[in-house]
């Protein structure tokens, strides 16, 4: 018994003081010596000295602090969660408390099959996830009562400012001309500061007032709404859009949802566009994100839509298959043309809102919505009785009252409650799904226990119920059988992995997505994020109630300093197009400020990101594009020709290194210097950063400004696309014109306008990048730099000598991905990059980024927590691949009815009783032994994406189409 005990303490031990680091790489130091064996290189230090040039490698090492233990960061968070103090809070202004089913929790927002998967391009592996974005926008379809949605965008402000610039570019007739945009004064103050700073390149005057007052001028070509509005306030708009309607003008509502589950929809009352936050279906407030908003809006508008459209197509098989809809309209495709810059969304999170609704159904979240307006009515009537004056006329959930605010506040203080004081005179106390008879007691005995003269039983005014108003909604909503199947947790339980066994994350295989850094999101990193301290807290708290968090935003952002080499960050943007955007306003109310707001033009290399454009013409910058050499490298006297016509009116380059290529240019300090040289400044976007953690950073080859893609190098993950984050980091010369916000007041007056809704962007999930850099530490992250390079070389060593590589560096070294080039496919075997991609399927893996940067590729990225033995798996899998397409150059197999052009292959194909493919069941299915051990099966044959977007669905389709047969009359 003895021995037992002393055993399990050693192993115990051992448990709590594993360094994090040989967790979350994936192979063991006996496996990296092989692998450095392959390469012909003795050590790490020898690959690095072959790889990056030496000019920019740092010479000291970094300084970010010892790596921690899984218990140790653990125990060091929730000392870090302890200085939070969760008060009850009655704020509103677009995020409430609610309550998360546990059943959704547990299966959907902590569990890796959901939380790790990419993106749903490939979308035979993503049918899953597609299916619960489907139902995301079949609820934000039917409770906005607008005919098409999209699949979420970042927060409520961008929605607004997307909607914003939506209207913008669809003005037509005499509308063609106008460029005035009008803002309720009743909306949210932090949607307006959003408006601001995004209308403001674009040459948009934003006009606030009263908008009973509202002129309907001709200058005018939309307005914005809030309904209910920031006092919670019901006003009938129905009048006032029909004469926006004969004026030609526009008009957006910002909306809440669980409101519209009482109130009459303003598709009925006549909005072009809804938008909003869909937060309170279950998702937590995390000081402010992630989370999912919605955008809504009439069919004219559907080419002009933000963001990802999930659609309803058909598969190879004639069987129903979800993709994603009209994706020409990425700015991937449109560049500089684009209309917006979104590249990700909150998917993770629009998936939880959708569960909500299923799990709930119609009736169950009617209740949740009568129940919060009722107590919120009881409210206003006892307050009202004792003599305060209620300022709404019409309510959902929110009491406006007229009070003494300091007096109110500092009893409110004593009991650890939270009210929105938009005033000295007046409170805002909003009411959630979570607030029950107790909370109402306790806040009519805060305002009894003032003393203010005032007689009990005086009634002020008279209180109205919605379900006896003109504002009560008649309207049904969620009718589709997906919202009354689910009501028991066994059942949805069951609903929602039938839903994730659908998908492909990497808690099945590796995904090697060049660009999107597909690595480990460790538990200890994301544990925290359901912990009470941490999600519970309302972004507009006081900023002694969280003093945990913005102590870890403070360490985050020393470390991320030391990282980069800059002089300081913001946290605000919530993605990493949003982290370009802000970064470009950055730099240019720099420019202003030292009188040169004249530089307009943004030089890009021809490889950049899709985003890099269409962020430079969201900053109205005028955008000349960079040629690149044949090894892919900047063309430099293409960009000193163009640097220097330009002089005058530079504004900036925008430039990622390693570059798009996958290659650490030698001449990058010569790019920058040029840069600055011609008055310009230089923009490094931060995506391939996993390729600089501690051997190099931004700082030393010269930017001025990066954004860091968190939910890549940083461990957040993808989610199915999203939640990111994309904070900025700045040179000193820029750290006064960082974004500011409305609630912030230790901003200088030359802060850049807000980005995002919350001071402190998608503040949740920055716990799991600070969790990244304390547990790794500076050794820890600096292994994972060189891992990721280690196992990027040694994949391409492993298939040179199968598919042509496109791009090196002087010694023949990638950075941390590699491109392989299957242009000569095409020709040979009628076999493109695609085929290839859907092939993957067939072997269990999704596909590298397909056709960027260069058409006709794969860029393969594998990251540093992919082992040895996945390397060679995945490795083996495209090597027989190449086989096959061999087989088809050969004459074996035609090029139209052959393997890889007919991937994937469903398991109803392959168990049909006729088989007519020139090939065997088994070479479809089982071209490898190890499939036969464990075998992910595509839900779908190929979708037919064409076809989708003829027959536009992108909500759930009427019940009617599930009937197989006419039923006899």
């Amino acid at each position: 018994m003895g021995q037992e005990l002393i055993f399990n303490t050693f192993v115990f031990f051992i448990t709590m003081s594993e360094l994090f680091e040989n967790r979350h790489l994936g192979s063991s130091q006996s496996e990296r010596k092989e692998m450095l064996q392959e390469l012909g290189v003795s050590s790490l230090e020898e690959l690095m000295a072959e790889t990056l040039p030496k000019n920019i490698r740092l010479k000291k090492a970094l300084k970010t602090g010892k790596s921690m233990t899984e218990y140790q960061y653990l125990r060091h968070l929730r000392a870090m969660g302890g200085k939070n103090i969760l008060f009850r809070s009655f704020i509103g202004q677009g995020y409430y408390n609610t309550f998360i089913p546990p059943v959704i929790q547990r299966n959907v927002f902590e569990n890796p099959g959901w939380y790790t998967a990419y993106t749903p391009y490939q979308a035979e592996i993503a049918q899953g996830r597609l299916e619960a974005l489907l139902n995301f926008q079949t609820v934000i379809v039917d409770f906005t009562s607008m005919p098409i949605a999209n699949a979420s965008l970042l927060d409520e402000a961008t929605a607004a400012a997307e909607a914003m610039c939506m209207f913008f570019n669809h003005r037509d007739g005499d509308k063609q001309n106008a460029r005035t945009f009008f803002v309720s004064d009743t909306c949210y103050p932090q949607t307006i500061d959003v408006l601001k700073t995004r209308a403001l390149p674009f040459g948009i005057e934003i006009k606030q007032g009263r908008w009973d007052e509202f002129a309907f001028g001709t200058e005018v070509f939309g307005v914005l709404l809030q309904y209910p509005d920031k006092n919670g306030e019901v006003h009938s708009f129905a009048e006032f859009s029909k004469n926006c309607k004969s004026n030609k003008i526009q008009v957006a509502a910002a909306s809440d949802l669980l409101a519209l589950a009482l109130l009459v929809p303003p598709g009925e009352w006549g909005a072009d566009c809804v938008i909003g936050n869909s937060q309170r279906f279950g998702v937590p407030l995390g000081y402010g994100g992630p989370h999912a908003a919605f955008f809504a809006c009439r069919e004219e508008y559907k080419r002009y839509i933000p963001g990802r459209i999930i659609g309803l197509s058909q598969d190879a098989e004639g069987k129903p298959g979800l993709r994603m809809a009209l994706q020409t309209r990425e700015q991937h495709i449109k560049r500089e043309k684009a209309t917006s810059n979104i590249c990700t969304a909150q998917a993770l999170l629009a998936i939880m809102a959708g569960m909500y609704a299923v799990y709930n159904g119609p009736q169950g979240i009617r209740k949740i919505a009568e129940n919060t307006h009722r107590l919120a009515l009881r409210l206003a009537e006892e307050l009202s009785r004792r003599g305060y004056k209620i300022k709404s006329g019409l309510f959902f959930d929110a009491v406006w009252v007229e009070a003494d605010a300091e007096k109110i506040k500092i009893e409110a203080v004593k009991k650890k409650i939270n009210f929105h004081y938009p005033n000295q005179r007046e409170i805002v106390i909003a009411l959630d799904e979570t607030t029950e008879e107790k909370d109402i007691l306790d806040i009519i005995g805060i305002f009894s226990s003032v003393d203010d003269n005032r007689q009990y039983g005086e009634t002020k005014n008279t209180i109205t119920a919605i379900e006896k108003s003109f504002a009560i909604r008649k309207s049904p909503y969620l009718l589709h059988p997906v919202f009354h199947l689910h009501r028991s947790e066994t059942a949805m339980m069951r609903y929602i992995k039938s839903l994730e066994n659908k998908d492909i994350s990497l808690v099945h295989s590796m995904i090697s997505l060049g660009s999107c850094t597909m690595k480990l999101n460790a538990a200890a990193e994301l544990l925290p994020l359901t912990w009470p301290e941490f999600a519970n807290l309302h972004p507009f708290v006081p900023e002694e109630q969280a003093k945990g968090y913005r102590e870890i935003i403070r360490g985050l952002d020393k470390s991320l300093c030391q990282i980069t080499g800059f002089a300081g960050m913001s946290f605000q943007p919530n993605s990493g197009a949003q982290g370009e955007y802000a970064g470009l306003l950055v730099i240019r109310a720099y420019q202003k400020d030292k009188g040169q707001g004249h530089r307009n033009i943004a030089l890009i290399p021809s490889s950049a990101h899709g985003t890099n454009p269409a962020s430079a013409a969201m900053a109205g910058l005028a955008i000349i594009i960079v040629k690149c050499d044949q090894k892919g490298n900047i063309d430099l006297g293409d960009l000193e020709e163009k640097a220097t016509a330009n002089k005058e009116n530079l504004c900036c380059l925008m430039v990622t290194y390693p570059s798009t290529h996958g290659v650490f240019e030698e001449k990058i300090k010569k790019i920058t210097s040029l840069i600055h040289k011609n008055g310009g400044q230089v923009y490094m976007d931060g995506a391939n950063m996993n390729a600089q953690v501690g051997l190099t950073s931004p700082g030393k080859i010269g930017a001025d400004v990066c954004h860091l893609n968190l939910h890549k190098t940083f461990a957040i993950p993808h989610g199915g696309g999203g939640p990111g984050m994309g904070p900025i980091g700045v040179a000193k010369h820029l750290l006064p014109y960082l974004p500011g916000h409305v609630t912030k007041k230790d901003g200088g007056n030359l802060q850049t306008s807000a980005v995002a809704a919350a001071p402190y962007g998608s503040a949740l999930i920055l716990l799991i990048s600070y969790g990244y850099v304390k547990m790794l530490g500076s050794d820890g992250m600096k292994s994972c730099t060189e891992n990721a390079i280690l196992n990027a070389n040694y994949m391409m060593e492993k298939l040179k000598d199968h598919y042509k590589i496109l791009y090196k560096g002087r010694k023949g070294r990638c950075a941390h991905e590699f491109i392989l080039d299957c242009s000569d496919f095409k020709m040979s075997s009628g076999v493109e990059v695609s085929d290839i991609a859907k092939r993957l399927m067939d072997y269990g893996f999704h596909a590298p980024t397909v056709a960027f940067p260069v058409v006709n590729t794969l860029m393969v990225e594998p990251t540093e927590s992919e082992g040895k033995a996945e390397l060679d798996r995945f490795c083996e899998a495209m090597i027989q691949i190449r086989k096959e397409i061999q087989e088809v150059t050969q004459g074996k197999f035609s090029k139209e009815n052959n393997v890889v052009k007919n991937a994937p292959h469903t398991l109803s194909l392959l168990t049909a009783d006729n088989w007519e493919r020139p090939y065997s069941r088994e070479k479809a299915a089982f071209p490898l032994n190890w499939l036969m051990r464990s075998k992910i099966w595509p839900s779908v044959a190929r979708v037919d994406n064409a076809y989708g977007d003829r027959n536009l669905v992108c909500s759930c389709p009427p019940v009617e189409s599930y009937v197989t047969e006419k039923v006899p009359a």
